[in-house]
């Protein structure tokens, strides 16, 4: 590809808001290290033992890695990263990525370097989110003194992070659905490129007819995730459902749970990819900014019965690749599932849709732009 010549001489770093363990946002580092191995990682946080994928990178942690439960429970820090991320020195970078839902493109670089934010979402618990983080902020039996620190602070967290987002040279939004909201919170524009899913990995997996008895969940059980409506309705019906996954919901989640619902706590890889395989369907009802998950479900040729708003109506075709349900409840879930059950479904097509949204369209979507934009700056 010719556009790796132009960058293969850039000095390069990416910067993201904490590396303590693998989602999405860390696969994106990664196949972005695809277009600039040479780049070099900042980060507020970083734990090695749980992201070996970045063993042979140079990465550079704040201060915060130093105090106590840092790795462990980062958010405790989220108030002092924005100084940690004002205080690395970029001098001498010709590009900057900051790769963030949070902090990181509060970043402060040289007139002469270009920086490019690849923003997953604008800060959930400053905007979109903060009704959600002020009912569940996370911290257990500290919730009552996050919220009185949240409600107290968040006219100067606004303003802090709304003067970040103007910091970047251009912003790149992660889906039209983020491309939004970055308009409505920091007045910018953006362009967008969905983020890279590995489609191959999960196209082409054998399945068993006889095995394919129950609906898929996989993923970070997080409120705003919306798992809950998933186990209600699935227990409602009676239908075998399958959660795997974990995070701070799945004590609630198991509460609710009728005798039709399994969890898998940590499914390795190969497990992650028979439940893809042996899936009746994938379900996904929260309101996301893109979804990597549904899209790894299609390209094992499996439908998605997902929420008709977000980054999930980017991806899934309503009627071709899958189901949308028009609320966010048990009522609308039930009846999309219902559907879903007396539609058919053409799997070349699934899988055709999920190679829309590839890594090697990633790679050369923005490597194209970066090289644009490199040679604008000169």
């Amino acid at each position: 590809m010719e556009y790796k010549k132009q960058l293969s001489g850039l000095r390069v770093a990416i910067v993201h808001d904490w590396l303590v363990g693998l989602g999405g946002g860390e696969r994106v580092v990664q196949s972005m290290l695809k277009l600039f191995p040479q780049a070099e990682i900042y980060t507020s946080v970083y734990n090695p033992k749980e992201l070996k994928l970045f063993k042979q990178q140079i990465v550079n942690s704040s201060f915060i890695q130093r105090w106590p439960l840092a790795l462990k429970k980062h958010q405790l820090y989220s108030m002092l990263r924005p100084l940690a991320f004002e205080s690395f020195d970029f001098s001498g970078y010709d590009l900057v990525i900051s790769t963030c839902s949070a902090e990181s493109k509060g970043i402060i670089t040289p007139s002469e370097t270009l920086h490019i934010a690849y923003l997953f979402t604008p800060t959930r618990y400053y905007w979109s989110g903060y009704q959600d983080y002020l009912e569940e902020p996370g911290f257990g039996p500290l919730n009552p003194l996050a919220r009185l620190m949240l409600r107290n602070s968040i006219g100067r967290l606004r303003q802090w992070d709304f003067a970040a987002a103007q910091r970047p040279d251009e912003i790149v939004s992660i889906s039209t659905e983020v491309s939004r909201r970055t308009k409505k919170y920091y007045k910018r524009s953006s362009l967008v490129i969905y983020p890279p899913v590995d489609t191959d990995k999960f196209t082409g997996l054998s399945s068993s007819r006889s095995k394919e008895n129950y609906y898929l969940i996989l993923g970070r059980l997080i409120g705003y995730k919306r798992v809950d409506l998933a186990v209600r309705a699935c227990t409602e019906l009676g239908l075998e459902l399958v959660v795997a996954g974990r995070g701070p919901e799945e004590k609630a989640l198991r509460k609710i749970a009728g005798p039709t619902i399994r969890f898998i706590k940590s499914p390795s890889d190969q497990e992650a990819k028979d439940l893809y395989a042996n899936c009746r369907a994938f379900i996904f009802p929260g309101l996301e900014d893109f979804g990597i998950t549904p899209v790894e479900a299609m390209a094992a040729g499996k439908p998605v019965i997902c929420f008709a708003k977000g980054g999930a109506t980017e991806t899934v075709v309503d009627g071709v690749t899958g189901i949308y349900h028009s609320q966010q409840s048990v009522e609308s879930l039930v009846e999309a599932i219902q559907k879903f059950e007396k539609t058919s479904f053409d799997k070349k097509e699934i899988v055709k849709r999920a190679k829309m949204f590839s890594e090697d369209r990633f790679l050369i979507e923005l490597g194209g732009y970066v090289v644009g934009k490199i040679s604008q700056k000169k």
